[in-house]
């Protein structure tokens, strides 16, 4: 791709359009290239590199850029001089088929990309979670979302544009998070197939969960605010869920 093309890359529209999306930053190239390891597709990126990084040990295809032409592709302020360029899925359904023990974590229209990279981040950590996002959700490779999931989006599966209702002959039992339900300790927490979460302002319509017989559980609080943080209430469900 010509660099013209590559700082537009920025915008949704673009990385549809071309079927890229931009990975910045050391840290993250680390997390790419070991990735790419077992991900065929990865091994497609190529790298961007000023001076500085000229010798930087890479299996991608390598292209120095001038100080100038990087700041010019680069989202962030101070680039650290090293950008590459990765290809997106080409689908929105499963690469792989599930684990026995894997269980889906569902966003419902997620809006904020640091909440979906912090979410992300913590699938990873944990492992044996898959992130389901509905239409109309961040796109999780905006490139706020990628730099706060510090890496994990290349290793959380996740599949894109997984409609609400889909979700009734997909798994057998749906659990939902609200004000008013058992317990997150209790021990039937542990039994689902798929934890839904909603938008961070509007929650999920509850005629849907009706639909889906969603299962609603609470985390305990002393009420003091209305409600918690989208990120840190999937954190505490991922943490529940792998507890002994």
């Amino acid at each position: 791709m010509k660099l013209d093309d590559i700082k537009k890359l920025h915008q949704k529209k673009y990385r549809a359009e071309f079927g890229h999306f931009l990975v910045e930053g050391e840290h993250l190239l680390l997390e790419l290239q070991k990735a790419a390891l077992q991900n065929p597709l990865l091994q497609r990126s190529q790298l961007y590199v000023t001076s500085a990084y000229e010798h930087w040990q890479s299996p991608f295809k390598t292209q120095v850029i001038s100080d100038r032409q990087m700041a010019q592709i680069a989202d962030t302020h101070t680039p650290q001089g090293i950008i590459a360029l990765v290809p997106m899925p080409t689908t929105t359904a499963p690469e792989s088929a599930p684990a026995s023990n894997e269980r889906a974590i569902y966003l419902h229209e997620i809006q904020d990309p640091g909440n979906l990279g912090t979410i992300l981040r913590t699938l990873a950590w944990f492992g044996n979670f898959r992130c389901l996002l509905s239409p109309g959700s961040v796109d999780p490779y905006n490139p706020k979302v990628v730099r706060s999931s510090m890496g994990a989006i290349f290793h959380a599966p996740m599949e894109l544009d997984v409609e609400l209702d889909s979700l009734r002959t997909r798994f057998e039992r749906i659990a939902c998070l609200d004000m008013n339900g058992d317990s997150l300790q209790s021990a039937s927490f542990k039994t689902f197939d798929c934890y839904l979460f909603g938008n961070e302002a509007r929650g999920v319509p509850r005629d849907h969960l009706i639909a889906l017989n969603a299962q609603p559980f609470t985390i305990p609080g002393c009420g003091a605010i209305e409600s918690l943080n989208l990120a840190s209430t999937v954190n505490m469900c991922a943490y529940e869920l792998n507890r002994p």
